[in-house]
């Protein structure tokens, strides 16, 4: 064999070692280990809601359980103080007056058989726009949540932690 052969051998078992240590880095979880009700991130605000993640029709979707303030205050945008929370910036205008509370934000995830649940949407109250939407569990009480839009190749978006709550919570 010749040494140019030797050497293109030797990087293909490099790379194919590479990868099986990087896909062997990603814990596995089991399809249903994303059940249950997670703590948002505080916005600008400090609002943060609980998003109950349930399963329905083969698919995991979720929606939200609690929030930290839920009812405008004096001089909120969007709403009359003291009354609940709705989904004032909805372009759907039949949609607008819709409470947060209980509403479904998220639909359509499978889980990839490892760590993640991807191929979902996620729906953003702050700024009545849907994304695509893929969530990685980090560990058994850390999600990563990352929504964004794809753009060419690329998928622009941002992510949130949300933690686990626990049942007393």
């Amino acid at each position: 064999m010749g040494r140019n052969m030797r050497v293109a051998g030797f990087v293909v078992l490099m790379m194919a070692g590479l990868a099986l240590s990087a896909s062997a880095a990603d814990p596995v979880y089991e399809k249903d280990a994303v059940l249950g009700v997670w703590k948002t991130e505080p916005n600008d605000n400090g609002d943060y809601s609980h998003v109950e993640i349930y399963l329905a029709d083969g698919k995991y979707s979720g929606r939200i359980v609690f929030l930290n303030s839920p009812v405008f205050l004096e001089g909120d945008e969007g709403g009359t103080a003291g009354q609940p929370r709705s989904d004032f910036k909805n372009p759907d205008e039949a949609l607008q007056g819709r409470p947060l509370l209980d509403m479904d934000l998220m639909y359509g995830f499978s889980h990839n058989g490892k760590n993640k649940w991807e191929d979902g949407r996620i729906y953003d109250p702050e700024s009545g726009k849907e994304y695509r939407c893929k969530i990685t569990m980090k560990d058994p009480d850390t999600l990563e949540v990352f929504g964004y839009v794809k753009v060419a190749f690329a998928k622009l978006g941002r992510d949130t932690i949300w933690e686990k709550v626990d049942e007393g919570e």
